[in-house]
């Protein structure tokens, strides 16, 4: 990594100095008064805001605007970073990510703010995407614990982090909703269904923004890919999707819109067509959707290189043709290809021959040069290297990492009550798989400046929680297999974990020896963090390599197994059924204490799935809110070979305790349209521990002006109840959950019919009712 001297010490420059170069009037002097407060502790007024944007607009040349709206990837490569720095010297960049160390990133900045002609700070990007030095358990698991409140928070602690080492801004979250467990990006979503990506939307902006744009130890919220990425065909990354504008306004933009409303300040554009326009030039989506129709006020920036590859989509005709359909589709900001040709650049030469207007490209910097003012870069441009320490080693960001992970796995099956472990019975245990002791695995995809040592693994946790009294052995069993085609994320800060070198012909047999002499066998399998995120997808479900072979090794020597999935899809074991089955994700920085504690009854699970878990790849895809269709009552039988049903459906998880669900009511039976209805159902916790559950409402409309899918999520709570403890949970069904957009009008409507409703903790709730919507 490149190092420089700490520059905390450097004074801070002030927008006074913007005044060298030209006198600019009384507007910039009324302007820069108006903006005398902190934005850290007072928000600005938009009003003051865009009057010091525009006094600084004023003074901007063709070129310097073209380089507001350019950013550049900044590997800590030697020869990189001087073409890097060059180009910031030059005023041709006004933002860089990729830098996450405060000496680094006050370099880059003090060039920017002390060597260029009007002193703009630059705006520093980076895939914060879980976690920043503290990792939190992977965006889907985080979605698993049904808590928009403690996914807030862990998107707080991974701000409060990177914005001490100089990052303002996050390229998330990804709020993409996923349908194909193929495409290695639903690592990064909430899973499947439109309620809750927009729930765990909303969450994430609130905890990365805080009250406001500029809010003191909070950084910028990205959601993307805007939009319809998730939809991949085939699950292949980076491939084209094919939407309807049903699927794409009632479920894909769903989670964008939350997003919008809940105040995120910018959006990224995605790579794929959208009904054949390439969405990073897409004008209906980026302007008449999300500014005109939803009010964004922020910024767009596209996805590496997204602008330039207009020109790739055979869209645009040449790279300079690619920066005009960009600009004036709506995008602002370019993040320019890794070690490539910006098409922003060109914006100059495209403004001298009448192909953007001065308005078009002012419109683009104004917004980025506002975010600058909010944020208080021009006041505060450095990082205090000292404060980031401090906040980098609170340990307060690592209990809640251990929180989290508790609290997002899911477990799936629990036969004979196998866990929790039973001390008085359980005094030896075989640990085996290739996960079990793999840090950079444990953190999962997507963490580029963790500190390793600090992870505690699967092996060490349980070794830790086992003390003296349980002997603990263990094995690799098996290696994991290279990838068939490596990218860039086996390489540099993305590198792949380090591996055993053991021979899997011998060490099966090993690790199947350990398992027969232990009371227990806790097998920690899935797939290693390179085989799941950006350009990760798999054609298959099936656990890597040999992974299977032990599974069912292990489990034919007839001793109690738990096995622990270490993935983000739902993986096809094949009909093996191990004793027990627990899903803990990429569990984060803390993931091996949070396992070992629920594996001992200290933590109770109460995660729930956010996908739909097929039996097998040929389902795919399978999600639970799906149409009727034809002949509803012969669905289980699509498939000649074997059910339709999943084999675990959408919103399941299992207890150490058990709860049931009674006496639902809908609080009228019949509203107008335009009306919200309650809803209330009682849970009760029927088992002998305290524990968690997540009370679920679906909703069915019977008919309307669209064929409805047979179960929508419509409200969830996550509860914790003491043994015997009722609790009666109350949902309420607003006009915006009644709604949805048709293609027979080409709108949103709100019908006049009939609709069930089912309370429950999964999409297989069986507690149901029904309420009318008629005129009076």
């Amino acid at each position: 990594m490149r190092r420089v001297p700490s520059t905390s010490h450097v004074r801070t420059r002030r927008f006074p100095t913007l005044l060298q170069g030209a006198a600019i009037g009384l507007a910039l002097v009324a302007a820069t008064a108006a903006t005398a407060r902190t934005p850290e502790t007072t928000p600005l007024t938009d009003a003051a805001v865009r009057a010091r944007a525009d006094a600084l607009l004023a003074q901007m040349t063709p070129e310097e605007k073209a380089g507001q709206l350019t950013q550049y990837f900044d590997f800590p490569v030697p020869a990189e970073a001087k073409r890097v720095a060059d180009e910031v010297r030059a005023g041709r960049a006004g933002s860089l990510l990729f830098l996450s160390e405060p000496d680094q990133i006050n370099q880059m900045q003090k060039i920017a703010v002390e060597q260029t002609r009007l002193k703009i700070p630059l705006l520093f990007g980076f895939d914060v995407i879980h976690g920043l030095r503290t990792i939190m358990p992977v965006p889907i698991a985080m979605a698993a614990t049904w808590d928009p409140k403690l996914v807030e928070k862990g998107q707080a602690v991974a701000a409060a982090e990177a914005r001490s080492v100089g990052i303002h801004w996050a390229f998330a979250p990804m709020v993409d909703i996923a349908r194909d467990p193929r495409w290695g990006r639903i690592v990064e979503g909430a899973g499947e269904d439109a309620y809750l990506g927009s729930v765990m939307a909303a969450a994430q902006v609130r905890g990365f923004q805080g009250p406001n744009i500029g809010a003191a130890n909070h950084i910028i919220a990205g959601p993307k890919h805007f939009a319809g990425y998730g939809a991949a065909l085939g699950g292949r990354d980076y491939d084209e999707v094919d939407l309807s504008d049903n699927q794409l306004w009632n479920t894909y933009l769903k989670p964008f819109k939350a997003a919008v409303d809940a105040g995120a300040g910018n959006i990224m554009s995605a790579y794929m067509g959208l009904n054949g326009v390439p969405a990073s030039g897409n004008h209906w989506l980026l302007t008449k959707v999300l500014r005109d129709t939803w009010g964004f006020k922020g910024f767009v920036v596209t996805d590496a290189g997204a602008a330039h590859d207009l020109a790739t989509h055979g869209y645009a005709r040449d790279n300079a043709d690619a920066g005009v359909r960009a600009l004036t589709a709506g995008v602002d900001m370019e993040m320019a290809p890794p070690f490539g040709e910006s098409a922003y650049r060109t914006l100059p030469a495209s403004l001298a021959a009448g192909k953007v207007t001065t308005a078009q490209l002012d419109g683009a910097v104004r917004t980025i040069l506002e975010t600058k003012i909010r944020m208080g870069l021009f006041e505060h441009p450095y990082a205090d290297a000292g404060k980031s320490a401090r906040i980098l080693a609170d340990p307060a960001h690592r209990e809640t990492a251990r929180i989290a992970a508790e609290r997002s796995a899911v477990l799936l099956i629990n036969d004979d009550k196998l866990l929790p472990f039973d001390r008085t019975r359980v005094k030896s245990l075989a640990v085996i798989g290739p996960l079990a002791d793999a840090a950079r695995d444990t953190v999962g995809p997507w963490v580029f400046a963790q500190d390793d040592k600090e992870t505690v693994t699967v092996l060490a946790g349980i070794k830790a929680k086992a003390g003296r009294d349980i002997r603990v052995d263990y094995a690799p069993g098996v290696t994991m297999p290279a990838r068939l085609f490596p990218s860039i994320f086996d390489a540099g800060v993305g590198k792949a974990a380090p591996r055993p070198d053991i021979d899997d012909a011998t060490e099966i047999p090993r690790a199947v020896a350990l398992a027969r002499s232990a009371d227990v066998a806790v097998l920690v399998l899935g797939e290693a963090q390179n085989m799941i995120g950006e350009f990760a997808s798999r054609s298959s479900l099936d656990l890597p390599g040999r992974q299977q072979e032990l599974l069912d090794a292990v489990i034919a020597t007839g001793k109690p197994v738990v096995v622990l999935l270490m993935s983000a899809r739902p993986i096809d074991m094949k009909g093996s059924k191990p004793t027990a089955l627990m899903n803990i994700w990429y569990p984060g920085t803390q993931g091996g204490t949070a396992v070992a504690n629920l594996l001992f009854g200290d933590a109770v699970p109460g995660g729930k799935l956010p996908f739909t878990w097929a039996r097998d790849i040929g389902q795919i895809p399978l999600t639970y809110a799906h149409l009727t269709s034809h002949q509803p009552a012969n669905a289980e039988k699509r498939y000649w070979n074997e059910p339709n049903s999943p084999l675990f459906p959408f919103g399941y998880g299992l207890s150490y305790s058990s709860f049931s669900f009674s006496n639902l009511k809908v609080a009228r039976p019949s509203i107008a349209p335009g009306e919200s209805v309650d809803v209330t159902v009682d849970m009760t916790n029927t088992g002998q521990r305290t524990a968690d559950d997540v009370a679920q409402l679906y909703i069915h409309q019977r008919f309307g002006s669209s064929a409805r899918p047979v179960r929508e999520l419509k409200g969830f709570q996550r509860v914790t109840l003491k043994p015997g403890e009722t609790r009666s949970i109350r949902f309420t069904l607003s006009p915006e959950e009644l709604r949805y957009w048709t293609a027979s009008s080409g709108t949103w409507v709100q019908d006049e019919t009939t609709f069930d409703v089912w309370a429950g903790d999964s999409s297989a709730a069986t507690l149901a009712a029904t309420f009318d919507v008629k005129k009076p």
